[in-house]
């Protein structure tokens, strides 16, 4: 930002956009002294940033006006946060203090300025501080969720204009939002903005992929258009017939949805046929409860269509934890083609649109306890819990925001909303903590199962216990819910304290046998050598019997010089500390080694390999690059908590490893013969090497999962081409 007078022309922007906040406030206001409120909130504002221009050169204040109109206009709060919306970075930004706003605005609008000038540090670059701001953040959304929703209007408003930044700040900004904020708008109900906020990310993270998809929904528009009204003709006149007021449209799903699908399932555009819902919203017809009439439109609607059983999505009779209600069905629509119909009511698809607001006015007549309130609740204990590590709880948070849902059972009939890929260990510690400590299994559906089985919508549990169950840090490996990861982390952190001591007690014992004094010289050859980050991680796995000292004089013994990681060498055009985007970075060899040529190891989670588009994360204080594949989740929550971090100008050059792994899933008829034919084809027709080839058949149809190592993309594409062409091979699909 830069400070300059405000000019004339400037004057006239900022006085019609601040007319064009009123006109959209007209709806909201119910007296004289609420456009006053409006009034003062702005000429402060003004003040406040007097002269000051953003980096685009308009005037700052434009933007908390913005994010006020975002308020009003897309989340439909009222008068006080519109206020707050534009004095949200007054008292962060300007010398003001939330004490003098108290004292002109009153307190709740103080109270909210508060809550949003904390709320700045969930963007700082250290995780535990961010963790932290963002804990405090939500104590104040048991009290006043207007907060976070003013906080997304700023964040919407700032994506929408970023086009200005350093590409670097895109980056983290863009994965901040990836990260947090999309979830949390999500979380609250808010589609439209979520959605939006996904696809801007999208944009500046990854343009190139974005506007490829951009172009091909472009070019596959007039054919998609002939067949959504062909769709439709049959359902409207069926719906006028027996006087519905409705009206019905197709919509073409997200460019982020599209993309994600894409990176999931490693199909091209072409291959994603779901591009696209029919939504039909319809008028109430009194003394008809809405979910029956939902249910009337999907009779009528498959009259005409045959429905997908599978694919019907109740969620008018089991909303959604953010409030969202609508009946969803995909049916068998003309030339063989499957469609989803969305089917909603007006205020449905109010609360679909406009989330907690609209869920809030529509909760006045109805005093019991609804979905958000129970997530309320469940936020509230998550902040009762331990907080000895900030970074676990923010990523414990994150599980209660971004979840399909699924409905399963108690042995008695209740009910159970749990994430879908929720375990048999989830649901036990969704029913009391303790029943969740001593599982040991379950009835599913009446037959006996692993407490690590996933469960799936309609299933029915009962819990099988045991005196001698406890958890183990196997568990956290098979939850979901951040309940689950919370109770299982604080018996384990009780259980630790415990193995320490044993584990010093043990250690110091054995070395007593060796005449060695337990030192730092002592611990790096130990701790590599068990792979342990510190000595308490050690001590405590001694402790609790996960490892033990046999073979402890080996180690010992062993070259110092011994590395646990095996670290590629890098090439580099210019010196490390030039990382201009037109200076890449060059993943490759090099002849030349010196004291400032970075080094670079391969990222274990994603496994990119020469021709993957990639992004560079540079371990603080050390001269090393792990190098991720881009659109990884790893690297997604690495450029949210430490975006100062990222090397974004990265690409692979010339290599001196032969080969890189790499991992395919492959599906099929099963037949004789089928596993040689894979092995010649992949060893001796193309000379690939396999590391682990495993598969099952199960009536008929067989899966399996090959590692192989491969030089680059286009071997590995090379080879996938000559599996599928395999007699009975029906999908092969990169994994990693």
């Amino acid at each position: 930002m830069a400070v300059a007078n405000y000019s004339e022309e400037h004057e006239i922007v900022i006085t019609d956009r601040f007319n064009d906040l009123l006109a959209s406030c007209s709806k909201v206001v119910k007296k004289e002294e609420d456009w006053e409120l409006i009034r003062r909130a702005f000429f402060l504002a003004k003040e406040a940033h007097k002269g000051v221009l953003r980096r685009s050169g308009e005037p700052y204040i434009l933007h908390p006006i913005a994010v006020a109109k975002i308020v009003v206009e897309e989340i439909g709060l009222g008068v006080k946060s519109v206020a707050a919306a534009l004095l949200h970075d007054v008292v962060e930004d300007t010398a003001y203090t939330v004490e003098e706003i108290k004292t002109i605005f009153g307190e709740k609008i103080a109270y909210m300025v508060d809550g949003l000038t904390k709320m700045a540090g969930v963007v700082n670059t250290d995780t535990s501080k961010q963790a932290a701001y963002f804990r405090k953040v939500l104590l104040t959304l048991s009290d006043d969720v207007r907060v976070i929703l003013i906080k997304i209007a700023d964040r919407l408003h700032n994506m929408r204009t970023m086009a200005s930044m350093p590409r670097d700040k895109q980056v983290k900004i863009s994965s901040e939002t990836l990260y947090l904020f999309a979830p949390l708008a999500y979380r609250l109900g808010l589609y439209a903005i979520k959605t939006e906020l996904e696809d801007l990310s999208l944009r500046y993270r990854y343009p190139e992929q974005y506007f490829e998809i951009v172009r091909k929904l472009d070019e596959t528009d007039p054919d998609r258009s002939e067949f959504i009204d062909r769709f439709i003709a049959p359902i409207r006149q069926r719906l006028s017939e027996n006087g519905i007021e409705f009206t019905i449209a197709g919509r073409v799903k997200s460019i982020f949805s599209i993309w994600a699908k894409m990176q999931r399932k490693g199909i091209p555009f072409e291959d994603v046929y779901d591009l696209f819902a029919i939504r039909i919203v319809f008028k109430p017809m009194e003394l008809i409860p809405e979910k029956s009439q939902c249910w009337h439109i999907y009779s009528l609607i498959t009259d005409i269509y045959a429905p997908k059983p599978d694919r019907i999505r109740d969620w008018v009779n089991f909303p959604k934890a953010n409030g969202y209600e609508a009946l969803h069905a995909t049916v068998m629509g003309p030339d063989g083609i499957w469609a989803e119909v969305q089917i909603r009511s007006e205020r449905m698809e109010e609360i679909a649109e406009r989330g907690f607001a609209a869920h809030w006015k529509y909760k006045q007549a109805h005093s019991s306890e609804d979905e958000f309130d129970k997530w309320l609740k469940e936020v509230r204990n998550a902040l009762k819990g331990p907080t000895e590590d900030a970074v676990e709880f923010l990523d414990n948070v994150r599980l209660t925001l971004y979840t399909n849902e699924i409905v399963v059972f108690t042995p008695q009939g209740d009910p159970r909303k749990m994430p879908q890929g929720a375990t048999v260990l989830d649901f036990a510690y969704n029913i009391h903590t303790n029943v969740g400590n001593k599982a040991i299994g379950a009835k599913v559906n009446h037959k006996i199962e692993s407490i690590f089985e996933t469960l799936k919508n309609g299933d029915q549990i009962e819990i099988i216990t045991s005196d001698n169950s406890h958890p183990n840090l196997d568990w956290l490996d098979h939850v979901t819910t951040a309940k689950a990861k919370q109770s299982i982390t604080t018996y384990l952190k009780r259980s630790r304290e415990n193995n320490v001591e044993r584990g010093i007690e043990l250690f110091d014992r054995r070395m007593a046998e060796f005449g060695i004094t337990p030192s730092a010289r002592v611990f790096r050859k130990i701790l590599p050598a068990y792979e342990c980050k510190n000595k308490d991680e050690f001590y405590s796995k001694l402790g609790s019997g996960i490892i033990n000292l046999d073979e402890v004089d080996k180690v010992l013994r062993q070259n110092s010089m011994n590395k646990v990681l095996k670290f590629w060498d890098i090439q580099l055009t210019k010196p490390f500390k030039s990382n201009r985007q037109n200076d890449p970075l060059l993943v490759g060899s090099s002849d030349t080694k010196d004291a400032d040529t970075p080094k670079f190891v391969i990222a274990e989670g994603c496994n990119p390999i020469p021709g993957d588009e990639i992004v560079g994360y540079r371990n603080p204080g050390t001269n090393t690059i792990v190098v991720h594949k881009a659109g990884c989740e790893d690297i997604t929550r690495l450029a949210a908590q430490h975006g100062e971090n990222i090397v974004t100008s990265i690409k692979w050059s010339s290599y001196k490893a032969e080969s890189y792994l790499a991992e395919i899933e492959v599906r099929g008829i099963d037949r004789v013969g089928i596993l040689v034919d894979l092995s010649q084809v992949i060893t001796l027709e193309l000379g690939i090497n396999i590391r682990e080839l495993a598969i099952q058949s199960h009536d008929g149809i067989f899966e399996g999962k090959i590692c192989v190592y491969v030089k680059d993309t286009e071997n590995l594409n090379a080879l996938q081409d000559r599996v599928g062409s395999i007699k009975g091979i029906e999908k092969v699909k990169r994994v990693l």
